[in-house]
């Protein structure tokens, strides 16, 4: 039996162990969870902090933890894995974040038409993959004419956002892989607008007293289709809680669509319109006007009554400034009256 004085003499030689933390905390500040972990892994020191996104449950958050905890494990007693694939980042993004988009099925679908660029491929290869799928698209193939512009930019866009969100909360790669990725501009915007006596006159062929007043309503509010059937009027206002930026907006009721609020609320189907939307373009020759094309003509109509540009783009809801620019040159009178002004005295 070992005398107490070299009993403490061994245990001053025994190194300390390092207990293991693994941790998951909601921050409150963020309102978001926050994974940590400290350990000490064959004489290795591994520490890791990511904070996960804001949808995510308790439930959700701490089997992250888990098996962020497996994988730094396994990452230091067998040496440096494979690296990560884009597969992985994409079956991640799929996984956890597209449930809660509201473009969650889209992005699925896109995902999975250039499967074909990506897989196999390392996560560092996503700018080689994503020249691949903009030189493939442009291709005129024999069963298939080459893709527009904006179907590139759209997918090429789905695949660097699955990668970058896998990056930063899911932890693969030291660096954002989409950092070197060059997305194509796409410049397809439409410059037909339809006069009040166009839009009136399409509105009076509709056969559908709902259909007709919602021709009315896109030209007295510039809202798109969808927020129009969406749309709750309150107090003199368009009440919109989700629109396509995500954020609400309220859009002022034009004195002269009041008497089409008695279509609230909107029962008939998106393909209801559309038909007797066709019908209409069909018995007044304008074939060439879209349904989009009367938010446009609510922008022209605010614009020639010399309305700024930010408040145009404030009541067609873009949250991008650039968004409103495609009617720049529509205010090339307030342009001259605005460089008429320079030098003059008050």
């Amino acid at each position: 039996m070992l005398s107490d004085r070299r009993t403490n003499h061994l245990r001053q030689r025994r190194p300390q162990r390092v207990p293991e933390i693994m941790s998951v905390y909601r921050d409150k500040a963020r309102g978001r969870y926050v994974f940590e972990f400290d350990a000490r892994i064959d004489g290795q020191r591994v520490r890791a902090r990511k904070i996960l996104p804001k949808t995510w449950s308790r439930t959700q958050a701490e089997t992250f933890g888990e098996r962020e905890r497996a994988r730094l494990y396994n990452h230091v007693r067998n040496g440096h894995r494979a690296a990560h694939t884009i597969d992985d980042a994409v079956s991640k993004y799929l996984d956890y974040r597209c449930p809660e988009l509201k473009s969650g099925r889209a992005a699925a679908a896109e995902l999975a038409q250039v499967h074909w660029a990506f897989s196999g491929k390392p996560l560092t290869a996503l700018d080689e993959v994503c020249r691949e799928i903009a030189r493939d698209g442009r291709e005129d193939k024999p069963n298939r004419r080459p893709l527009a512009a904006a179907t590139i930019r759209n997918r090429i866009r789905y695949l660097t956002a699955a990668c970058r969100y896998a990056w930063k909360f899911h932890g693969m790669g030291e660096t954002d892989p989409a950092a070197r990725v060059s997305v194509p501009e796409v410049r397809n915007e439409r410059h037909i607008y339809a006069t009040r006596a166009e839009m009136l006159k399409l509105a009076r062929a509709c056969r559908n007293r709902t259909v007709r007043a919602i021709i009315r309503i896109a030209f007295y509010s510039g809202m798109r289709r969808g927020e129009i059937l969406r749309a709750e009027p309150r107090a003199g206002l368009f009440v919109l809680e989700t629109t396509k930026n995500g954020m609400p907006r309220r859009v002022p009721i034009h004195p002269r669509i009041r008497c089409c609020l008695s279509i609230y609320p909107i029962t008939i189907s998106v393909s209801t319109i559309v038909k007797h939307w066709m019908i209409a373009r069909e018995a007044t020759g304008l074939t060439h006007l879209h349904f989009h094309d009367i938010r446009h003509s609510a922008a022209s109509e605010m614009i020639n009554a010399d309305i700024d540009l930010y408040t145009v783009g404030s009541v067609l809801g873009h949250r991008d400034p650039r968004s409103t620019q495609r009617y720049a040159h529509l205010a090339t009178q307030t342009l001259a009256t605005a460089v008429d002004r320079i030098g003059r005295r008050k």
